[in-house]
């Protein structure tokens, strides 16, 4: 028997989804389309069952997704004389009614250097919501970037200082000061992954850092049969062709 791992692809129910407006899993059980093969409800069943009783247990992970399913419902709004419903908040109101309704009052912000002003507002409406903000830039503590291995030429702009991210940093500093949740606000792609690892609060996205579109990544996505095709056709770096740090 081999041991290779099957891999799901939900992706492929999208056909169906656009056409019908329901897969397997957003049907009454019984009833709806079949399971495809590289459906995870039958390659994982027995992860998805062993994940139930978690949501039932009095612990904080089962209040999170109480909470977050909660949440979700109060973010649509019926309209009137039709089965249709309308998103009625952002996803800042959407954190504060999570943060709220969880009991969360420090919330910790990492904030890329160069969203400082986002940040500042986003401070701002926590402040006006009975919340704390607490605020870590990912610069702090001014970390050459020549002390991570970088190369000269490999900084932004050669020739000058330039402090590397420190999201390790970021995220101990928080712990330190017992945040009870923490945002991330455009940290670079890798660096989030960090914070998220070493944060002992939950974390979400607020800003996804993302150069181009505005932080819009999804722009991307929406683009991509005429300003992105090229994403489809050719690599976006390799590394072998990069000069190899010493």
């Amino acid at each position: 028997m081999s041991n290779k791992i099957p891999a799901t692809a939900c992706t492929k129910c999208n056909p169906l989804w656009q056409k019908q407006g329901e897969t397997n899993c957003w049907s009454e059980p019984g009833e709806g389309p079949g399971q495809p093969a590289h459906c995870p409800t039958t390659l994982y069943s027995d992860i998805v069952d062993a994940t139930l009783p978690l949501y039932s247990a009095e612990s904080e992970d089962a209040k999170l997704a109480r909470v977050a399913a909660q949440v979700e419902g109060l973010c649509y709004q019926p309209v009137p004389g039709s089965d249709a419903v309308n998103a009625r908040w952002t996803r800042v109101e959407d954190t504060i009614a999570l943060a709220k309704l969880m009991g969360y009052h420090k919330i910790g912000i990492a904030t890329c250097i160069g969203l400082l002003d986002e940040s500042s507002r986003l401070a701002d409406i926590l402040t006006a919501q009975g919340l704390e903000p607490i605020s870590v830039c990912c610069k702090a503590g001014s970390l050459d970037k020549l002390k991570l291995g970088l190369n000269e030429n490999e900084k932004v702009r050669p020739g000058t200082f330039e402090p590397a991210c420190n999201p390790i940093a970021q995220a101990q500093v928080l712990n330190e000061q017992q945040t009870d949740m923490n945002l991330i606000v455009g940290l670079c792609v890798g660096h989030d992954m960090l914070f998220a690892k070493y944060s002992k609060a939950p974390v979400s996205t607020l800003v996804a850092k993302d150069r181009v579109t505005g932080h819009n990544p999804a722009a991307v996505l929406y683009g991509q049969n005429f300003y992105y095709k090229r994403l489809q056709k050719q690599q976006v770096i390799n590394p072998e062709a990069l000069p190899q740090t010493d």
